[in-house]
């Protein structure tokens, strides 16, 4: 009787371990299990912090049995890939450890597994755990947008475009007289008519620290307003046309007449060498300069400002001191196309000014310089304001189509910036006004208009001109083009 009651209890104690008659729960269709273990098997620190398998198995004292299942485990552990493929179904569950709850059944699939399997289980289940702790970095590349003429183009409004035709002095932006410095007066006004260029004379030259700041606040100003720099200008040809010289103390030389006299190219280029190491250094990127006329009549109003009346020498020196300019990072202007040598009047004061010249006399003289100096890759070339009879307009020339587009454009070849002389001149002022002389200077085929009047008016009056069909916005986009393509070498057009 004594050993039938022993081998009950045993009996009963080895159903209780094996947990036989325990029911299964299911959760919300997840397949994931949660499995019942003896208290005497697993301590509470087992079931709420497990980490590691060698955590898993360590126990209070246990009976023979629960001993060896705890040893199974440990001679049998599972690699983490194994949990991983054994688990691919539950990897988006949670395992019993992370949420655990008290009184745990074992479900009813795995009621006939022993008790080392369910120990197994939980070992594989912290495994699982283990192997998904992931950290996602999230990284963010950044592609630098490359800054083209085109580009900007195509995200100009048609008054933008318009305003970069335009190159004027900093009084006729604020109407204050002298500007020696900017504020907002002058960042207003370029908001409102984002001009392209500013031309600086000696009224605004004080001292170094100030046209250098006056210059860089400007540009500023223009990036803001338009997302393009300016050209920044200034008669700077040596001899007694040199603002900066006899205002800043920059570099001087002679009267161009004298140099000519010696002919030497490489003298000409050190001259645009160190002209524009002195501007670039104030943040001036235009000069206009050199004079490309040929002195023919002595009467010209030009004077020792020409190199010679021979036009090879004037080619010669012109070509020096457009490339010693422009290799050192500012633009070169051939003036006074086609040519003042021949005149006898003076075109800032007389309402009109005849050069009586055939097309033979013109190619065999006053365009030779032209010609060499645009070959040697001049950025500018200045219109002039004389009427040339051969060619059978009557106009100034910056305002004559057969001048600009069939001479300087066609049979010179030239494809720069084609910019008039200043049009607050009598010769235009005194005829036209602002509006009728921008229009006629734009179909012309100039690419800026210097010093009008009244550029807003003239602003205003090309704009409607394009919108009502009188000028095609092609015909503006051919300029402003050139204008940004020689602005991007100069690096005005990167924030």
């Amino acid at each position: 009787m004594k050993l039938r009651k022993i081998t009950a209890l045993l009996l009963g104690l080895s159903l209780f371990l094996t947990g036989c008659g325990g029911t299964a729960e299911h959760k919300d269709n997840k397949e994931e299990t949660t499995e019942s273990v003896s208290t005497q098997a697993l301590t509470a620190e087992h079931i709420t912090e497990p980490t590691t398998a060698e955590k898993t198995v360590r126990t209070e004292p246990v009976t023979a049995t629960e001993a060896t299942t705890a040893a199974h485990t440990i001679e049998e552990p599972k690699t983490a890939a194994q949990t991983v493929n054994n688990n691919t179904e539950n990897n988006s569950h949670k395992s019993s450890y992370e949420q655990p709850q008290q009184n745990h059944s074992v479900p009813h699939h795995e009621e006939t597994q022993p008790a080392e399997t369910t120990v197994t289980h939980v070992h594989t289940t912290t495994k699982q755990t283990t192997a998904y702790m992931t950290t996602t970095v999230h990284i963010t590349t950044t592609t630098a947008v490359k800054i083209t003429p085109s580009g900007v183009l195509d995200n100009m409004t048609l008054k933008q475009k318009v305003c970069q035709m335009f190159m004027v002095t900093p009084e006729a932006i604020t109407g204050i007289s002298p500007m020696i410095e900017v504020g907002n007066g002058t960042k207003n006004a370029i908001k409102d008519y984002p001009v392209g260029g500013i031309i600086y004379f000696s009224q605004n030259l004080s001292s170094r620290n100030q046209i250098k700041t006056m210059i860089s606040n400007t540009q500023g100003f223009s990036r803001e307003a338009s997302g393009v720099g300016l050209f920044i200008a200034v008669d700077e040809e040596g001899g007694k046309v040199a603002r900066c010289a006899q205002n800043l103390g920059t570099t001087a030389f002679k009267p161009m007449e004298q140099y000519g006299r010696e002919n030497n190219y490489n003298t000409a280029y050190d001259i645009g060498a160190a002209l524009a190491k002195d501007l670039r250094s104030l943040g001036f990127n235009v000069d206009f300069a050199p004079v490309a006329d040929v002195n023919i009549d002595s009467g010209n109003e030009l004077g020792d400002r020409i190199f010679s009346s021979d036009p090879n020498v004037v080619a010669n020196m012109v070509s020096g001191v457009s490339k010693g300019l422009q290799d050192n990072g500012v633009s070169a202007t051939l003036k006074h196309f086609p040519g003042l040598g021949a005149e006898s009047g003076n075109t800032h004061t007389n309402s009109i000014v005849v050069i009586d010249r055939t097309l033979e006399q013109l190619r065999s003289t006053e365009f030779v310089p032209f010609k060499k100096g645009i070959e040697s890759g001049t950025d500018f070339v200045m219109v002039g304001h004389q009427s040339v009879t051969s060619f059978g307009d009557e106009l100034p020339c910056d305002l004559s189509y057969k001048a600009v587009t069939e001479m300087l454009r066609g049979e010179l070849g030239f494809d720069g910036i084609a910019i008039t002389d200043a049009q607050q001149m009598n010769t235009i002022s005194k005829v036209y006004t602002s509006g009728e002389a921008a229009k006629l200077s734009i179909k012309a085929g100039m690419d800026i208009i210097l010093m009008p009047v009244d550029y807003r008016a003239a602003v205003d009056e090309v704009c409607h001109a394009v919108e009502s069909g009188e000028i095609p916005e092609s015909r503006i986009d051919e300029s402003v083009m050139r204008i940004l393509q020689r602005k991007n070498r100069l690096g005005l057009l990167k924030k």
